[in-house]
């Protein structure tokens, strides 16, 4: 029985601890405090970096609102049998199952095996679904409306086709650098405006009875060497995944602070990341997971694996994590670092069984939380093949069977991608009201690649993993399949057709002759361009995951000179992943106008159709800076290995200082700014009103915990109960919690590398289950309730100045004042709907977080004494309003 005798081979090899160091220090940079004395994120690198060790795990409580899950749960996993409470928390191996993760079940109490499914804008590999627009495209429209309606329409769909968590939203990478491979996943490189993103789709994932799961956790910011064995198939000699260096502040700051957001809108599920944090792999790094998640943001869910970023199986369960994704060590071999390997862990007293039990519990409690007793449906679709009948084990190939029923699940979801698509489009440039386009214009020439259709049809790359046509949606498992794809060169070609005008289009980016001839011709000519990125299993034209430089794709540059050399009306629209270089472009008096539209979805043509020729006015501002070289943004990729064949080493010396914020650190002027957009009207700001709350001053947590809740007692020395049952069929590759043999508890007794109670093997504090101090910085889920207590109410008067109606978003920046703080902070912002001539209050409530900075010494959030600004206007540099915070 091949599949069981391996099942255990990595247990006496593998069955090991985190890597966590052994300094007593929170993180590197430890030693200083908020002091002025030098800059925290400069002085946190004199060496290498380290995380220390945080134990025990801390156990969910059913805090906030979690109380009637916890509840629930708790009395369902103390009717669950060791091999049961394994079987919920492991995976059964890549291709098992039906969808992309499934655990195990408890049939004798009627539960079902969880379904776990991609991605983060719509079902990946299955059929009849929507093509949602990507998270960039969320955080363009500034909108926490349509961000919840998104979350809840991508919801509803995974409700339909069976699926119990839906592997988003994302806020790792959270977009460090702008060539990231993964930006678009996310939503912005600022973590106030990430934050609220990630916390509406989330409430609106949830409210439709599906659990979200935040991710990746946490500074998960490239691609390359993100994996180790993923770099040696591209060539890369090295044996540990990179680790992510980064220091206490920063981490608060800005990286945690979106995942703050995410706890506190109640997420049921965190996948942990596949790389390292300060030298310490994420799934087992008991600082970020014990300490910062569960410890000080009292996440009250389950935190998952990411697909074999698990490398032990006693370490990882002891630092924190609760599901082992999808349960094999690595694709179908049938090895599971969990499974069989957690029974005996248990059995042998390595891990307490009070630790698994709080697994299962969180696992249990988020599926009551979002009501998934009560919206759960049948699987009815296969992540490996759209066909009608199949093997439902599809790698073992047993199981021959209906696996796909087709079910639609789109409704009338078509409606609201083409509302994001359209209010997430950035109108960048527009002189001498080049837009919107009346549809009467005597020639109208559309050209490039990216108006057209992919020649293999819309779904003909695997993941998306090409750049063909027109871009609608980046590559990896981020990614859906479109039910079809209206491109630019379609839509406008039926607006130009329906006011009986003249339309032509070259979609081959490299047609010289033609597109000179057709260029010299147009009364209006639009050219679509884009630049494309995606995850790190695929490479596209030699980028890896992460591009490779800011420039666009298939000759797009060369496209956009070409055409504006031959007309003075061209109009370039951008489907990129995020920034491009655009300097070039934006002085050029024969290119009219810019619009950046990103990653849309299905609608695509429709939504830029409806911009161009003014049926919806633009909206959106920039989630990002666009800069005139890759040098302006400060932070960069790692490309090529620099610590031998050991973990390359990514230090985040830049700080707090990502994006807009190096921008003005630098002093340095953007092509166009963060938070910029233009509208075919105009807006005015005035009246700025700050109003001071009177609010008691900030108390740090206090007390210890209940103790460690007992919910199980299994016997030691009884083996013959967890052998697997004589007369058990078991399917190849298949991960079961059953032991293989009679023997097998005393040989893992005997086993040094399994760890005895009270070994050294053991970290001190794991297996403790007694009541525990509470963090200061904790208290409830997101962090200490006082953080988000009110301190000011500010208002302003946005007045449409301009001839039509239109949206106008407002945006609150706030100056910390302390030496190393960015020079502004997005803390607040509102979308306001405005008719022409008339006004509105812009209104914003500052929370204590807003003004605080992270006090390492402290371990908690303090307001610093350095003098407080308030700033209000329309983009991070154009702020007219301003007023001191008392």
């Amino acid at each position: 029985m091949q599949w069981l005798a391996g099942a255990l081979v990595l247990a006496t090899s593998r069955l090991v601890l985190s890597q966590d160091g052994n300094t007593t220090a929170p993180f590197p940079n430890s030693t200083y405090s908020n002091a002025t004395s030098s800059d925290p994120a400069t002085a946190a690198f004199t060496g290498p970096a380290f995380s220390p060790p945080f134990y025990p795990s801390p156990w969910g409580s059913g805090a906030g609102d979690w109380a009637s899950a916890y509840e629930r749960a708790r009395a369902f996993v103390a009717q669950l049998t060791l091999l049961e409470k394994v079987n919920v928390t492991t995976g059964v191996g890549w291709q098992s199952e039906r969808c992309v993760g499934q655990t195990g079940a408890v049939p004798r109490l009627g539960f079902r095996s969880l379904c776990l499914q991609d991605s983060p804008l719509g079902l990946r590999n299955t059929d009849y679904n929507s093509a949602f627009p990507a998270g960039v495209n969320v955080a363009a429209t500034w909108d926490r409306g349509l961000a919840y309606a998104r979350g809840q329409a991508m919801g509803q769909e995974h409700r339909g086709k069976g699926v119990d968590v839906q592997l988003g939203p994302v806020a790792g990478p959270l977009g460090r650098a702008p060539t990231s491979g993964r930006n678009w996943e996310g939503f912005s490189p600022d973590p106030a405006l990430t934050g609220v993103m990630m916390a509406q789709t989330i409430q609106g994932i949830q409210q439709a009875g599906v659990i979200a799961c935040a991710k990746h956790f946490i500074v998960n910011e490239q691609e390359h060497f993100r994996q180790a064995g993923e770099a040696v198939g591209y060539g890369y000699n090295i044996t540990d995944s990179l680790s992510s260096n980064v220091d206490d502040v920063t981490m608060h700051e800005t990286y945690l602070w979106p995942f703050a957001d995410a706890v506190r809108a109640g997420v049921g599920s965190i996948m942990c990341s596949y790389n390292q944090i300060n030298n310490s792999y994420g799934c087992e790094n008991s600082y970020t997971l014990n300490y910062l998640l569960k410890g000080e943001l009292d996440f009250q869910g389950f935190v998952m694996s990411d697909w074999q970023a698990q490398h032990s199986g006693v370490g990882s369960a002891l630092a924190g994590m609760d599901m082992s994704m999808p349960g094999d060590t690595l694709f179908n071999t049938a090895k599971s670092y969990w499974g069989a390997n957690l029974t005996v862990a248990i059995l042998n007293g390595t891990i307490p069984e009070w630790r698994l039990d709080d697994m299962a519990v969180r696992i249990i409690a988020a599926w009551y939380y979002v009501g998934r007793d009560q919206s759960q449906v049948p699987i009815n679709f296969d992540s490996w093949t759209t066909d009608t009948f199949g093997n439902q084990h599809y790698y073992a190939e047993e199981g021959y069977t209906l696996i796909n029923e087709h079910v639609d699940v789109r409704a009338e979801h078509s409606t609201l991608i083409r509302q994001i698509g359209s209010a997430s489009t950035v109108l960048l440039k527009n002189n001498n009201s080049a837009l919107p386009l009346t549809g009467r214009e005597r020639f109208t020439a559309v050209f490039g690649n990216d108006a057209g259709g992919n020649q293999y049809g819309p779904n003909g790359c695997p993941d998306r993993g090409c750049d063909n046509g027109t871009l609608a949606m980046a590559w990896g498992s981020g990614t859906a399949n479109f039910p079809y794809l209206v491109t630019p060169e379609t839509a406008i070609q039926n607006q130009v057709l329906g006011n009986n005008g003249v339309f032509q289009s070259i979609t081959d980016n490299f047609a010289g002759t033609q597109i000179q001839s057709l260029a010299s011709q147009a009364s209006v000519a639009i050219v679509f361009v884009n630049a494309d990125s995606g995850e790190g299993f695929i490479n596209v034209d030699g980028n890896e995951g992460d591009r490779n430089n800011l420039t666009f794709w298939q000759g797009g540059d060369v496209l956009i000179q070409n055409v504006s050399a031959l007309c003075n009306n061209t109009i370039v629209v951008m489907h990129t992943v995020g920034p491009v270089l655009l300097s070039n472009y934006s002085e050029n008096p024969n290119i009219t106008a810019i619009l950046w539209a990103g990653l849309p979805g299905e609608q695509s043509g429709n939504s830029i159709a409806d911009i161009l020729y003014g049926r919806v006015n633009p909206g959106a501002k920039l989630p990002f800076t666009l800069g005139a070289s890759r040098e302006d943004y400060g932070a960069d990729l790692l490309y090529i290995p620099n610590n031998g064949t050991d973990a390359p080493q990514q230090s985040f010396t830049e700080g707090n200082f990502i994006d807009y914020r190096a921008f003005d650190k630098a002093d340095v002027t953007p092509v166009y700014e963060f938070g910029f957009g233009l509208s075919y009207t105009t807006f005015s700001y005035s009246n700025l009103r700050v109003n001071r709350l009177n609010v008691s001053a900030y108390t740090p947590t206090t007390g210890v915990t209940s103790a460690a809740p007992v919910l199980g007692n299994s016997t030691v020395n009884d083996t013959a109960q967890y052998q697997l049952p004589s007369n058990f069929s078991a399917i190849p590759y298949y991960i079961y919690p059953y032991l293989n043999g009679t023997d097998d508890l005393a040989e893992a007794a005997n086993a040094s590398d399994y760890g005895l109670p009270g070994s050294s093997y053991i970290p001190a504090g794991s297996q403790d289950d007694s009541p525990q101090p509470r963090l200061a910085a904790s208290g409830a889920p997101g962090g200490n309730p006082e953080l988000y207590d009110v301190l000011y109410q500010v208002e302003a008067t946005v007045t449409n100045t301009g001839p039509v109606a239109g949206d106008e978003v407002a945006q609150l920046y706030i100056s910390l004042g302390g030496p190393y703080d960015p020079k502004v902070v997005l803390r607040g912002f509102q979308r306001l709907s405005i008719q022409p001539n008339s006004s509105t209050t812009f209104h914003v409530d500052i929370t204590r977080r807003d003004v605080s900075n992270w006090d390492t010494s402290a371990q908690n959030w303090a307001v610093s004494s350095a003098p407080k600004t308030v700033y209000v206007g329309s983009s991070s540099r154009t702020l007219p309003l301003s007023t001191n915070l008392s």
